[in-house]
C-alpha cells in the first residue's frame, strides 16, 4: 500500500513537472508565434482579397491582353508586402485597379501595420485606464503625485519593491496615456506627410508641362498618379503607374526632389523623425507623456521608437550609406548610357534619387541591367541590410540580446537559420526551377540577375534587371521586350517561390537573430 502511494505521488509530481515545463515553453513562444501568425494571416488574407478585387475589375487592355491569375496574385502580394516585384506591365491596369493597389500598399506598409499593433496594445490597457479614472475622480491628487514620482524615480526600482496600489496604478495609467499619445503622433505623422506629398506632386504636375504631358500620353489620371506615387514612395514599395518607373521622369528633377523626403521619412529615418516629433510636441504642449516615451522606450515596446543614442547613430549611418553610394555611382556611371541626355544638375539629382532608393524604396531612373556589376553588387548589399542598421557602437546591444535570448528560449534560437542561409536556399531553388533557361539564355538568366531579384524581393525593395530580347544568345523572332521585372519571364514554379520570398522577407523582423547557434571556426 505504501509503494502504491509513493508511486502515485511520484506520478503526480512527474505530471505536474511535465505540465509546468510545457506551460513555460508555451509562454516562451506564445507571444512571438502569435505575433508572427497574426501578421502572416494578415498579409495573406489582404493579398487574397486584393487578388479577388483585381480579378473582378477589368484591366485597360481587357480586349487585347488579360493578366493570368498567378500574375494578378503575384502583383497583389507584391503590393501588400510593399515589394514592388512585377510580372505584368503597370499600364495594363485600369484606374480602378491602380486605386486598389494603392490601398494594398497603404495598409501593407510598415508604419500602418505597426500603428495597428500600437492600437491593439493601447486597447489592452483600456481596462486599466477605466480603473484608474475612477480612482482619480475620487482623489485627483493621486494621479498627479504618481506622475511626479514616476518622473523622479527609476521605473525599474518601482517594480523591484513593495509599493502602494495608487503608485502602481499611476505608473500603469501613465503608460497607457503615453501609448495613446504615441498613437496620435504616429497617425498624424502618417497622414500629414502623405497629404503634403500628394499636394506637392499634384502641384508640380499641374505647373510643369513636360511631366504632365507624359501622363497625358499614357492616359493616366493626374490625381491617381499623385496619390499612387506618394503612397508607394512613403510605404517604400516602389510601384509606379508607368511601365518605365521613374525613367520617364529622370529629366524632372523637381519631382525627384519632392519624392526623396518621402523615401526617407517613410522608412530609414522614421524612428529618428518620430522621436523628434514626440520631443517637439511634448516641448510645445508640455505633455508628461512625451518625457515618458523618450525615457522609457523599452517599456513602451514600440519597435520604431528607438533610444536617443540609436536614433542619432541611425541618422549618421543612413546618410553615410547614401554618400558612399553617391560617390561610387558618380565615379563609375556618370557618363553611362542611363544618364545620357542629362545636364550636370539633373545627373546629380538623379544619382541622389537612385542611391536613396536602394534601401527599400526601389524606384529607379536607370535600367539596372546597363550599370556596372560592381554597382549592382553594392545595391545587393544595400538591399539586404535591415532598415535600422547602425554600424556605430551601441552600449546596450549585449544586454538587449541577453534579454531577447532569455525571452525566446534556447530551442527556438537553435533551430532558426540566419537570413543569409534562407536567401541561399531561395536562390538555389530558383536556379533549380530555371535551370533550363540558365543554359539556353545565359545573358538574361544568370546567377547575378537571380540574386538581385531574390534579394530585392526579400528586402522588399523592387529592383530588377529586367529581361531584354536583345541579350538573347539565340534570337527569337517572336520575343517582345516588356517593361516588367525579370521574374516575369520565370516559370510558374519560380514565381511561386518568389511569392514566398516576398512574404518571408516582409516578416524577416521575427528572425533578425537567427543563426546564432552556428559557429564558424
Amino acid at each position: 500500500m505504501t509503494n502504491i502511494c509513493s508511486f502515485s505521488k511520484a506520478s503526480h509530481h512527474l505530471c505536474s513537472s511535465t505540465w509546468c515545463l510545457m506551460s513555460c515553453f508555451y509562454r516562451l513562444i506564445l507571444v512571438r508565434v502569435n505575433s508572427f501568425c497574426i501578421q502572416l494571416c494578415y498579409f495573406l488574407s489582404v493579398s487574397f482579397f486584393g487578388f479577388v478585387v483585381l480579378k473582378v475589375l477589368k484591366p485597360r487592355t481587357h480586349d487585347s491582353f488579360k493578366p493570368r491569375n498567378l500574375d494578378l496574385f503575384f502583383t497583389s502580394v507584391s503590393a501588400t508586402t510593399v515589394s514592388s516585384m512585377s510580372t505584368v506591365e503597370m499600364e495594363v491596369f485600369s484606374n480602378s485597379q491602380l486605386l486598389v493597389l494603392t490601398i494594398l500598399m497603404l495598409i501593407g506598409g510598415e508604419i500602418f501595420t505597426s500603428m495597428v499593433g500600437l492600437h491593439f496594445k493601447k486597447s489592452q490597457l483600456k481596462k486599466m485606464e477605466n480603473k484608474i479614472s475612477s480612482l482619480a475622480n475620487n482623489d485627483p491628487s493621486t494621479y498627479q503625485s504618481g506622475l511626479v514620482m514616476t518622473e523622479k524615480q527609476d521605473f525599474e526600482n518601482l517594480e523591484s519593491g513593495n509599493h502602494e496600489t495608487s503608485l502602481d496604478s499611476s505608473v500603469d495609467f501613465l503608460k497607457y496615456k503615453s501609448i495613446k499619445f504615441l498613437c496620435f503622433v504616429v497617425l498624424g505623422y502618417f497622414i500629414v506627410i502623405q497629404v503634403l506629398g500628394v499636394s506637392l506632386v499634384s502641384t508640380y504636375l499641374a505647373l510643369v508641362s513636360s511631366a504632365r504631358e507624359v501622363l497625358k500620353n499614357k492616359g493616366l489620371n493626374l490625381l491617381t498618379f499623385s496619390i499612387f506615387s506618394v503612397v508607394s514612395t512613403f510605404a517604400n514599395c516602389g510601384f509606379l503607374p508607368t511601365n518605365e518607373n521613374m525613367v520617364v521622369f529622370k529629366n524632372n528633377s523637381g519631382l525627384l526632389l519632392i519624392l526623396i523626403p518621402q523615401i526617407l521619412l517613410g522608412n530609414t529615418l522614421f524612428p529618428s523623425c518620430l522621436r523628434f516629433c514626440v520631443w517637439f510636441l511634448g516641448k510645445f504642449f508640455k505633455r508628461v507623456e512625451s518625457n515618458y516615451l523618450l525615457k522609457k522606450t523599452s517599456e513602451i515596446g514600440y519597435f520604431h521608437l528607438l533610444p536617443s543614442q540609436h536614433s542619432s547613430y541611425l541618422v549618421v549611418t543612413v546618410f553615410g550609406f547614401i554618400i558612399t553610394q553617391f560617390i561610387l555611382f558618380c565615379s563609375m556611371e556618370w557618363n553611362s548610357a542611363g544618364l545620357s541626355g542629362l545636364n550636370s544638375y539633373q545627373k546629380t539629382i538623379g544619382v541622389l534619387f537612385q542611391t536613396m532608393n536602394t534601401r527599400y524604396a526601389g524606384e529607379t531612373i536607370v535600367d539596372l541591367s546597363t550599370i556596372s556589376s560592381a554597382i549592382l553588387v553594392l545595391f545587393v548589399v544595400m538591399m539586404y541590410l535591415p532598415p535600422y542598421t547602425s554600424f556605430l557602437p551601441i552600449k546596450d546591444d549585449e544586454e538587449i540580446y541577453k534579454k531577447k535570448r532569455n525571452r525566446r528560449g534556447k530551442l527556438l534560437e537553435n533551430i532558426l537559420f540566419s537570413q543569409l542561409s534562407y536567401l541561399a536556399i531561395f536562390i538555389i531553388l530558383v536556379c533549380i526551377t530555371e535551370r533550363q533557361k540558365l543554359k539556353e539564355d545565359p545573358l538574361n538568366f544568370n546567377v547575378l540577375n537571380i540574386v538581385v531579384e531574390v534579394v530585392s524581393a526579400y528586402g522588399s525593395v523592387g529592383f530588377t534587371t529586367g529581361y531584354s530580347c536583345d541579350r538573347q544568345t539565340q534570337p527569337n523572332s517572336n520575343c517582345v521586350s516588356k517593361f516588367y521585372g525579370f521574374s516575369g519571364k520565370w516559370s510558374d514554379e519560380g514565381k511561386i517561390i518568389l511569392i514566398v520570398v516576398m512574404v518571408f522577407g516582409r516578416l524577416k523582423k521575427f528572425n533578425m537573430d537567427g543563426g546564432r547557434a552556428w559557429k564558424l571556426l
